[in-house]
C-alpha cells in the first residue's frame, strides 16, 4: 500500500505528488518547512505526535516572515496530520514533513501573484545521527546573519549553507558540524541546537546568535528545570568554551538528544557520554513516547483506524 500524503486540499498517494522542473521553490529556495516526530508506543498501542500544534504555529510564523500563507489554520493543520497518520495506519516512529512553497513555474527571484502550495507527508525515522556519542567539528561555513536571512523562520534556502557545513564534516570524518555566527560565536549544529554543561548548569546560545529557537530546545529547558533541577543560562558562547565544557549535547526534532564526545579531535570532558546528557535523553524519550503523565499534553494521540467524517483534508 502506498502511503497517502496531503497536497493542496486533497489526499493522494505520495508517489503521485510531483512538481515541475520550473517550480520557483526548486530554483530559489522559496519555501518554509517543519520537521515533526510521531512516536509509536507499543505498550499503549498508540502513536503520539510531539508538540504538533507548536510546530504548526512555527510553520505559520515562518510562512508569514516569507510572505506566504499555509492555507490552513494551526488546528486544521493538526487535524489533517492526525487524519493522514490514522488513514496510513502508522505503527512506527515517523518524521512528518509539512512544506509551504512557491509552486508557480516561473523565472525571476520574486514577482506578484506567485502561488503558495502546501504538502504534508511522513517517512519512517529512527536515530538521525547516533545515540552512542558523536564526533563534531567546527565548520568553516558560518551561520547566515539574521539581517540577511531571518533565523527565526525555518526557510528552505537557509539549509543550503547548513548542507555545506554537514558535507564538510562528513568528508573530514566527523558525524556533525557545529557552526559559528559571523561574529565568531557558537550558534548551532547543521540542524540542531546545542547545550553545554558548565559548572553544573546548562548553557545554550540565545536566539539572537542567529539560531533557530527550537521546540526541542525549549522543551529541554523546561524539563531540565522541572525534573532535574538544572538551571539553563542563555548567553553567547565562545568557541573555546566547547573545548573546556564538562559535557556537550545537541538537540532537535530529528536529533532528539545527541551527546557529543569529541570536538575538533579533542575529547569533551572525559570523552564519554556524561550523566547530564544521559539523564536528559532518558527523560526526553519518556516524554515523547507518552509515558510521563505530567507532559501528556505535549503528545497528540493518533487514534488508529479513526477516519473523521469531516476534516480539513475533506473540505
Amino acid at each position: 500500500m502506498t502511503d497517502l500524503a496531503y497536497h493542496d486540499g486533497t489526499l493522494r498517494p505520495l508517489d503521485q505528488i510531483t512538481v515541475g522542473i520550473r517550480t520557483h521553490a526548486l530554483h530559489y529556495g522559496t519555501g518554509v518547512f517543519e520537521g515533526i516526530r510521531a512516536y509509536w508506543n507499543a505498550e499503549a498501542e498508540q502513536l503520539y505526535a510531539f508538540r504538533l500544534a507548536d510546530h504548526y504555529a512555527r510553520l505559520c510564523a515562518s510562512a508569514k516572515v516569507y510572505g506566504m500563507q499555509a492555507s490552513l489554520s494551526v488546528e486544521e493543520l493538526c487535524d489533517v496530520t492526525i487524519d493522514l497518520l490514522a488513514r496510513n495506519e502508522v505503527r512506527e516512529d515517523v518524521y512528518i514533513r509539512p512544506l509551504v512553497f512557491k509552486s508557480s513555474e516561473t523565472m525571476g527571484l520574486w514577482s506578484r501573484g506567485l502561488t503558495d502550495s502546501l504538502v504534508i507527508y511522513h517517512v519512517p525515522l529512527g536515530a538521525y545521527i547516533s545515540e552512542s556519542g558523536i564526533r563534531c567539528c567546527v565548520s568553516s561555513w558560518r551561520r547566515p546573519d539574521g539581517n540577511f536571512v531571518p533565523a527565526r523562520a525555518k526557510i528552505s534556502g537557509i539549509y543550503a549553507g547548513m548542507a555545506l557545513a554537514r558535507r564538510e564534516a562528513l568528508e573530514a570524518g566527523f558525524d556533525e558540524a557545529l557552526t559559528l555566527t559571523t561574529h565568531g560565536k557558537v550558534s548551532e549544529g547543521s540542524g540542531e541546537n546545542i547545550f553545554l554543561v558548565i559548572d553544573g548548569k546548562l548553557v545554550t546560545p540565545p536566539p539572537g546568535d542567529d539560531l533557530l529557537a527550537g521546540i526541542t530546545r525549549a522543551s529541554l529547558i523546561e524539563l531540565a528545570d522541572a525534573e532535574l533541577g538544572l538551571r539553563t543560562v542563555e548567553r553567547s558562547v565562545n568557541r573555546s568554551e566547547l573545548l573546556v565544557a564538562d559535557e556537550v549535547f545537541l538537540c532537535g526534532t530529528a536529533a532528539e538528544v545527541t551527546p557529543v564526545v569529541e570536538i575538533d579531535r579533542r575529547p569533551v570532558g572525559d570523552g564519554e557520554i556524561g550523566p547530564v546528557a544521559t539523564a536528559m535523553r532518558e527523560l526526553y524519550m519518556r516524554v515523547v513516547r507518552g509515558t510521563h503523565d505530567d507532559y501528556l499534553d505535549w503528545c497528540r494521540p493518533i487514534h488508529q483506524g479513526a477516519h473523521p467524517a469531516v476534516t480539513a483534508a475533506d473540505r
